[in-house]
């Protein structure tokens, strides 16, 4: 497969931002919007865009204003505490973990994210939700057996002690034989 001229070899889309806030697919040779720009980001197209004149990358700026535009559409995602965390580590002394650190903690979220679907998706003819259920339940018998002894699954108690009597009742048998 070639990539066109307007695709670099790492299969990056250039796209040309223009003095009159117009954005230019080079690859597809048209205009488009910053809500194109994140449908590009949401179906994994990896894409970085240029001032037309100067050349200069402005990729992180148009993803800014993306993230700015999408939250005032009340979309709202970012929490008004995160963002006043990360406001206030700007000029810190930690400024320059932040990047590494908000990297490296979305790739454990979207490695989360594609196991928690993996397992809904990958459950043949299991029902996940059926799944989690009853190990929701199960957690909450034991919590409210810890809180209340006897009130939930006082029987399966029961049973598990009785059981563990006959055990020692049959070992102190068999030591008694010998």
């Amino acid at each position: 497969m070639t990539k066109s001229k307007t695709t670099g070899d790492d299969g990056v889309v250039t796209i040309k931002k223009y003095a009159n806030r117009r954005l230019y697919d080079t690859e597809r040779s048209c205009y488009i919007t910053l809500d194109d720009l994140g449908a590009m980001v949401r179906d994994g197209r990896d894409f970085r865009v240029v001032d037309a004149k100067s050349g200069e990358d402005i990729t992180h700026n148009v993803l800014t204003q993306i993230i700015m535009d999408t939250e005032t559409k009340g979309e709202t995602l970012l929490p008004v505490n995160f963002l006043r965390h990360l406001i206030g580590l700007y000029g810190d002394k930690m400024q320059s973990v932040v990047p590494q650190y908000l990297e490296a903690s979305m790739a454990s979220f979207r490695k989360n994210q594609q196991d928690v679907r993996a397992a809904f998706e990958g459950a043949l003819g299991a029902n996940p939700l059926a799944e989690l259920t009853r190990r929701n339940l199960e957690m909450f018998q034991q919590a409210a057996g810890a809180f209340m002894p006897g009130a939930v699954g006082s029987k399966s108690k029961d049973a598990e002690i009785a059981a563990l009597k006959a055990e020692i009742a049959d070992l102190k048998a068999e030591l008694a034989k010998k």
